[in-house]
């Protein structure tokens, strides 16, 4: 995963951490269903991204590097 990824992956996960307090504090319940969604949809990124990883790793080490 590149860090450019990391990095905007983290920072939506963050956004929708905020945005599902937020909501959650002031009783609106859209605004605390987006944040939860925008985490949801930086998880899954965060897990297409290690899957890739995870298979150069094993393309690489069948290459004997």
């Amino acid at each position: 995963m590149g860090l450019g990824d990391k990095i905007s992956n983290a920072a939506e996960e963050a956004g929708g951490k905020v945005k599902e307090k937020t909501g959650e504090t002031t009783g609106d319940r859209d605004l605390q269903t987006q944040g939860v969604g925008e985490q949801s949809k930086a998880n899954v990124k965060q897990s297409g991204e290690k899957v890739k990883d995870a298979a150069k790793g094993v393309s690489d080490s069948l290459k004997g590097h």
